[in-house]
């Protein structure tokens, strides 16, 4: 009898993740919570696809095995996809996947709930890719290359602006003709899955302040900010596009408009040229002229790596202020993903920015990295909570198929 699996993926712009996550049961009404009956076995990632150095590695039961690739096997999503099913299949000649649940990065106007992924919905999609053009390619790719390796499962489509939906009009809309936020030139807001996995996750690892008025901070190569008040998402950082708000690896983060206005006019730059600088080649990358990787900004004495950290760190104290405006005040600071989770100094400072709030870091706990890092007294806690955007893929995909 073979093993009934879902298969989660998670496209970035070079790499895409992926886990196995088997099924213990089956219920034709759905009833039971999907937490309950979610089993995580083979998990791992592709890195570097399009590169040439890609590089894959897995990792079952604590167990990790890695090998570089050449470009070829890896050159392209759909390549990468299929070394991946390829993985997925030589794992077990027992297992069945019933199902693939994908990362979306914008599911626009029309979507704020997962969905089952056919043509006339990725047709959909392609003509979102503008507005994420780093992930929306990455992301539908991947959903057509793994639609011709396993034709039998059923593809479901997880977005990650759905989280955000429900914002009230005046967070949600641009001072723009209002036609045009009628067209959809509004602020969508991104990261939905981890800030959705955050939320949900507090009432049992952090319970005093589930419910209550929280910023989530998912700092990685991506960076934005989410205000949650009662669970849900009620302001963020990012907007119309993954451009917005913070400063981010290589992208520049919020900038006024005059400045592509200038770029356009008097510097002759083309709309592919701009599209390449903010996306590319801005950020901590632009700023230091070093690296897009905070660890590596974090261990040099170059004075524009320091320049691209402070500037970072401001801009994360400056968007909290505004957000706790939004919230009313603020009870609790959750730092999640990859500098969020990592980097104990990052935290340090962005705190230490934040004490006129009456955040106070307990050093010892903070450097530890794990649950409540504030200090008994502190007015706000700070805490740090691991996100898991694919468990919370195959929560929303086993839900909906009623698995």
């Amino acid at each position: 009898m073979k093993t009934r699996a879902l298969l989660v993926m998670n496209a970035g712009s070079s790499s895409i993740k992926f886990c196995v996550y088997y099924l213990s049961g089956h219920s034709s009404t759905g009833d039971v919570p999907a937490g309950d009956r979610l089993e995580a076995g083979l998990r791992g990632q592709i890195e570097g696809i399009g590169t040439a150095r890609p590089h894959l590695s897995v990792r079952e039961n604590g167990n990790r095995r890695e090998r570089a690739l050449s470009s070829a096997e890896a050159g392209t999503p759909q390549a990468a996809t299929a070394l991946l099913a390829e993985a997925v299949a030589g794992y077990s000649a027992d297992l069945e996947v019933v199902a693939v649940g994908h990362r979306i990065v914008h599911g626009g106007m029309r979507y704020s709930a997962p969905v089952q992924l056919d043509a006339t919905v990725l047709d959909y999609l392609d003509t979102l890719n503008p507005l994420a053009p780093l992930h929306q390619p990455h992301n539908l790719a991947v959903v057509r290359a793994i639609a011709q390796e396993l034709p039998d499962a059923q593809q479901i489509g997880c977005f990650d602006t759905a989280f955000h939906q429900g914002h009230d009009t005046v967070t949600e809309m641009f001072a723009l003709p209002y036609a045009m936020y009628e067209a959809g030139v509004r602020r969508y807001g991104f990261h939905g899955l981890s800030y959705e996995y955050i939320a949900g996750a507090l009432p049992d690892l952090a319970p005093t302040i589930a419910g209550k008025r929280v910023i989530a901070a998912h700092l990685g190569n991506g960076a934005s900010l989410c205000a949650i008040n009662g669970g849900r998402s009620v302001d963020s950082t990012m907007g119309f596009s993954a451009l917005d708000g913070l400063p981010m690896g290589t992208r520049c983060g919020q900038l006024d408009p005059g400045v592509i206005l200038y770029l356009l006019r008097e510097r002759g730059m083309t709309a592919g040229d701009l599209e390449a600088l903010f996306y590319k080649q801005s950020g901590l990358l632009g700023i230091s002229g070093i690296s897009a990787d905070m660890r590596d900004l974090l261990a040099s004495e170059e004075p524009r790596a320091q320049l691209a950290i402070d500037y970072f760190v401001f801009h994360i104290a400056r968007e909290i202020a505004a957000l706790t405006a939004t919230l009313g005040g603020l009870d609790a600071l959750v730092f999640t993903a990859g500098i969020g989770e990592h980097s104990p100094a990052i935290r340090e400072r962005v705190c230490a920015r934040l004490g006129w709030l009456g955040v106070s870091v307990n050093a010892e706990a903070n450097q530890a990295g794990s649950g409540c890092i504030s200090a008994a007294a502190s007015a706000v806690s700070a805490w740090v909570v691991p996100t898991n955007e694919e468990l919370m893929i195959a929560r929303h995909t086993q839900q909906l198929l009623a698995l």
